[in-house]
C-alpha cells in the first residue's frame, strides 16, 4: 500500500498587540523543517515495523489550498496526514477521492504540540454514525472521521494501515470458482460479492478440470513427480498418513490443476462447487488437500464455493497477512461452539506446521483430508455473515481442544469471549471464517467505510 504522508502547517508572522499565533509550535519553516525530520525518522522505524507490504512516499510539506490540491493528484492509496497547524488546510490534504481513505496523526506529548490536538472534533470531520455509513460503498469511503485520528500512538496508525492495506486489497478480488458461484442458503450472494465488493469472479467447468486431469494421468513424469511431492509432504514432522496413499497423490493433480488455472487467470483465490459429490468422481479423490495446500502457500482455497462467506475470508485474510478456515458452526453452549470443516490450513500463523493426521473425507469417507490439530489456548478471530443482507458479526474466541466426534475432520471446541449467549440468535446453520490472532479492531474499522454493519459480540 502507498501512503504520501502530509504535513500541513501554518506560517505565522509575529505581530505587535495582538495575537498572532495559533497553538502549536509548527508555525514557521525552520520549525517545520525540523518536524518534517521528526516525522521522516519515525516513519522509517515505522515500515520496519511493518507485517504487510508498506510504501511511504516522500514525505510532502503544505501550506496552501493549491500545495494541496497538488499532492492530491498522486498515486497513492491512503493519506497519513500530520495536523499541526492552520486547520483550513486540514481538509484539503485529506483524501479527495472518495475511494481513497485518510488517517490524521496529532501531537500530545511525542513530540511539538499540534494545533489538530485542540482542534479536531465534529467541525472538522464527521461522526461515524450509522446515517454515514449507509451512505458509503466500495466507490465512497465516506471521508475522514473521528475514528481516523490518533494522538501520539503509531501502533494506533499501524493498525489502521494494515486494515485499510486489508480493505484495498480485498475490493476487486478475483475468485476463480469451479462450477460457479453460489451462496449457502442465499442465491443471491454471489451477485451480492460482485456488486457490493466488486468482486471478479471467474468460472471454469468440471469438463476443463476433467480433461486436464486425464492428460496428468497420461504423463508419466507428472505421475512420477506427484509421487515425490506426495512422499516429501508426508516426511513433514508431525504429519500422519490414515488413508490410501494414492488418494493423496491424486490430490497433487488437483492441485496442479487448481495452480494452472490461478497463474492462468492471474487470480490468487478459487473456490469449488459440488466438492461433496462431482469433484469426488471426476478426480477420484477429495478437494481438501490442494484447498489446504493452497492456503498454506498464501493463497485463497475454499470448498463449497459459499460466496456468503468468501467475502470475510478474503478480508481477514488481507487484513492478517495469514491463512483462514472456513468452517461449519454449531449452537452455542456454555460459551462454547464447536468449529469443523474437513479442509483447513496447517501454517495457521503464516509460517509453522501445526500436526496433522490425513484422513478419509468424513461424509464421504473416501479421499484425503487434514485433521488439524490447533494450540490449545491459541486465540482466534471469527467472522460469521449474516447471509448477504451487509451485516458481519464479529467473534474472538480461544482453542480449548481438538475433540474427535463424527463430524467433519478438522475440529476445533473454541471458548468465545464476549457475550456469547448473543450467537444464540446468529445461529444460522452457516458458514464461519476463522483465522489466527485478534483482527476484530481491524475489520471493525473498515467495514463501516463500504457501507457494511460490523456487530462485534466479543468487543
Amino acid at each position: 500500500m502507498r501512503v504520501q504522508p502530509i504535513l500541513a502547517h501554518a506560517i505565522c508572522t509575529p505581530r505587535e498587540k495582538t495575537s498572532w499565533r495559533s497553538w502549536s509550535e509548527i508555525v514557521n519553516e525552520p520549525a517545520a523543517a525540523q518536524e518534517m525530520r521528526r516525522i521522516g525518522d519515525e516513519l522509517q522505524a515505522l515500515q520496519a515495523r511493518a507485517d504487510f507490504p508498506l510504501e511511504f512516499l516522500p514525505l510532502v510539506k503544505v501550506t496552501t489550498p493549491e500545495e494541496a490540491a497538488n499532492v492530491q493528484q498522486g498515486a497513492f492509496d491512503t493519506v497519513l496526514l500530520y495536523a499541526a497547524s492552520n486547520a483550513q488546510l486540514f481538509q484539503p490534504c485529506s483524501a479527495a477521492d472518495p475511494r481513497r481513505d485518510t488517517v490524521v496523526f496529532v501531537r500530545h506529548k511525542s513530540g511539538p504540540t499540534y494545533y489538530g490536538y485542540e482542534c479536531l472534533g465534529v467541525r472538522h470531520f464527521q461522526i461515524p454514525s450509522p446515517e454515514w455509513r449507509q451512505g458509503n460503498s466500495a466507490d465512497h469511503h465516506g471521508g475522514v472521521t473521528l475514528d481516523d485520528v490518533v494522538v501520539d500512538d503509531y501502533d494506533e496508525v499501524l493498525w489502521r494501515l494494515r486494515a485499510l492495506y486489508g480493505l484495498n486489497n480485498f475490493l476487486g478480488q478475483r475468485v476463480v470458482a469451479l462450477s460457479g458461484a453460489s451462496g449457502k442458503w442465499d442465491p443471491a450472494a454471489p451477485d451480492v460479492a460482485r456488486q457490493r465488493y466488486k468482486f471478479d469472479i471467474v468460472d471454469v467447468s468440471y469438463d476443463d478440470l476433467v480433461a486436464r486431469l486425464a492428460t496428468a494421468s497420461a504423463d508419466t513424469q507428472l505421475q512420477q513427480q506427484y509421487a515425490a511431492w506426495t512422499e516429501r509432504y508426508l516426511q513433514l514432522p508431525g504429519t500422519k498418513l490414515e488413508t490410501d496413499l494414492a488418494f493423496v497423490q491424486r490430490a497433487f493433480a488437483l492441485y496442479t490443476v487448481f495452480r494452472q488455472w490461478l497463474r492462468e487467470y492471474e487470480a490468487s483465490a478459487i473456490t469449488i462447487n459440488q466438492c461433496m459429490g462431482t469433484i469426488l468422481s471426476a478426480s477420484n479423490t477429495t478437494a481438501c488437500m490442494p484447498l489446504s495446500w493452497l492456503n498454506d502457500e498464501g493463497f485463497l482455497a475454499f470448498c463449497e464455493s459459499d460466496f456468503v462467506v468468501v467475502p470475510p475470508g478474503v478480508l481477514l485474510h488481507h487484513i492478517s497477512g495469514k491463512p483462514v478456515v472456513m468452517h461449519n458452526s454449531t449452537f452455542p453452549h456454555k460459551a462454547t461452539v464447536t468449529c469443523a470443516h474437513c479442509t483447513a490450513p496447517r501454517r495457521m500463523n503464516g509460517k509453522r506446521y501445526e500436526p496433522v493426521r490425513i484422513m478419509t473425507h468424513y461424509e464421504s469417507d473416501f479421499g484425503a483430508a487434514p485433521k488439524v490439530e490447533m494450540p490449545v489456548g491459541q486465540l482466534l478471530s471469527a467472522i460469521s455473515p449474516e447471509y448477504s443482507t451487509g451485516r458481519w458479526v464479529g467473534i474472538r474466541g480461544i482453542v480449548r481442544d481438538n475433540p474427535f466426534f463424527a463430524i467433519c475432520r478438522t475440529q476445533q471446541d473454541v471458548e468465545i469471549q464476549g457475550d456469547w449467549r448473543r450467537l444464540i440468535q446468529e445461529a444460522r446453520d452457516s458458514h464461519w471464517m476463522m483465522v489466527y490472532g485478534d483482527y476484530l479492531r481491524e475489520v471493525g474499522y473498515v467495514l463501516p467505510k463500504i457501507g457494511m454493519t460490523w456487530d462485534n459480540v466479543s468487543g
